[in-house]
C-alpha cells in the first residue's frame, strides 16, 4: 500500500536504510536537461523540431547505455553520436568542442544538496544503518559524495553498473540485509521503487520534478509483506523512521 498519511507512526526498531544519490539527496538531472537545451539550441535543425531531436537523443542515450554504462564520457558520446546522425556528417573540431563544453558545464556544477537532506540524513544515523547504493560511474559518484560532505552518515557505499532486481538481490545476499526491514529510498520508480519491491524490500518514493526521463516508470503495486511509502520532501522520513 502506499501511505499518503500526514502523521503516520515512526518505526521504532533499527531499520536499514538504502538511499539512492542523483536527484534524491542531490540536484542532478536539472543540469543535464540545460545541457540538453543548450545542445538542442546549437544544432539548430532544419528539419526535426526540438521535441524530434530530444526524443531521437533518448535512443542515442539508451544504445550508449547499454554498450559502455553511465556518466560523463557516455553523455558525450551521446551528444557527439546524436549529432552526427541529425547532421549526417562528421564532427568538426570545433563543434566538437562546443559540444564537449555542454557536457563539461555540468561536472563544473557545484553539489546541491536537496532540501532538508543533510539534517535528516544526520538525525537517520542516529537510529539506522544507512547505505548508499547509487548507479553510475565509480570515480564520478564517489566524487559527488565527497563534495557532498555526507559520506561519514553511511555505513557502506555501492556504486553499482545497473540498478536491478538481480542487483538488489545480490546485495541482500552480500550484506545479510533483512527483507522485512530494508528500505530503498529514491525518486526514480524504474531503477529505485519498482526493482526494490520486486526484491522483496520495502521502499520510499521521493518524487523529483526533473527525474530523468529514461527512469520513468509506472510505480508497481508492492507484494504482500512489502510497504511502499511516497513522501512529498526528503525530510518526510523523519515522521516514518
Amino acid at each position: 500500500m502506499v501511505s499518503h498519511s500526514k502523521t503516520p507512526p515512526r518505526i521504532e526498531s533499527r531499520q536499514t536504510l538504502l538511499f539512492d544519490a542523483d536527484d534524491t539527496l542531490w540536484e542532478n538531472n536539472v543540469y543535464f536537461e540545460r545541457a540538453i537545451a543548450a545542445f538542442i539550441s546549437y544544432l539548430d535543425h532544419r528539419v526535426h523540431t526540438p521535441q524530434e531531436v530530444r526524443e531521437h537523443l533518448n535512443l542515442v542515450e539508451r544504445a550508449t547505455i547499454a554498450r559502455h554504462g553511465y556518466g560523463m564520457k557516455s553523455f558525450r558520446r551521446s551528444l557527439v553520436t546524436c549529432f552526427e546522425q541529425l547532421t549526417a556528417q562528421p564532427v568538426t573540431e570545433d563543434q566538437h568542442r562546443r559540444i564537449v563544453s555542454f557536457a563539461e558545464s555540468i561536472a563544473a556544477q557545484e553539489i546541491e544538496l536537496l532540501p532538508g537532506v543533510a539534517d535528516t540524513l544526520r538525525q537517520l544515523a542516529e537510529r539506522h544503518e544507512l547505505h548508499l547504493v547509487t548507479k553510475g560511474d565509480l570515480i564520478e559518484q564517489n566524487d559527488k559524495l565527497d563534495r557532498s560532505g555526507l559520506r561519514p552518515y553511511f555505513t557502506e557505499v555501492e556504486v553499482l553498473p545497473e540498478k536491478t532486481e538481480a542487483a538488489y538481490r545480490a546485495l541482500a545476499q552480500q550484506h545479510r540485509f533483512p527483507g522485512h526491514a530494508t528500505w530503498m529510498i529514491g525518486n526514480s520508480p524504474k531503477s529505485d521503487i519498482n526493482p526494490s519491491l520486486a526484491a522483496g524490500w520495502n521502499a520510499v518514493f521521493i518524487p523529483h520534478d526533473f527525474t530523468w526521463v529514461l527512469e520513468h516508470e509506472v510505480v508497481d503495486v508492492p507484494a504482500g509483506g512489502c510497504t511502499l511509502l511516497e513522501l512529498a520532501s526528503f525530510s518526510g522520513l523523519l515522521s516514518h523512521f
